[in-house]
């Protein structure tokens, strides 16, 4: 699965947690782009990809992503 497929499902996790149709996320969106994007959704989240993916974050991974494609890289990474 490439960067632009995982971006593509994470968009739509986004969609259905913070429960916008319209919110589209790119490589570089951070928290500060999205309105409904807070410290709360932020876990809703990272649970909701980690339980799409089939995958786990360690709190320092999660703590150290900076942007929607950071994350996505490392989806990647545990998928590999």
């Amino acid at each position: 699965m490439n960067i632009d497929q995982i971006i593509l499902e994470v968009q739509e996790i986004f969609r259905e947690v913070l429960d916008n149709e319209e919110i589209k996320v790119a490589f570089e969106t951070t928290a500060d782009d999205v309105d409904e994007w807070d410290s709360l959704t932020h876990i809703q989240l990272v649970m909701g990809i980690e339980q799409h993916f089939g995958i786990r974050f360690k709190s320092d991974e999660i703590i150290g992503f900076k942007n929607v494609g950071e994350m996505c890289q490392g989806i990647g990474e545990k998928l590999r």
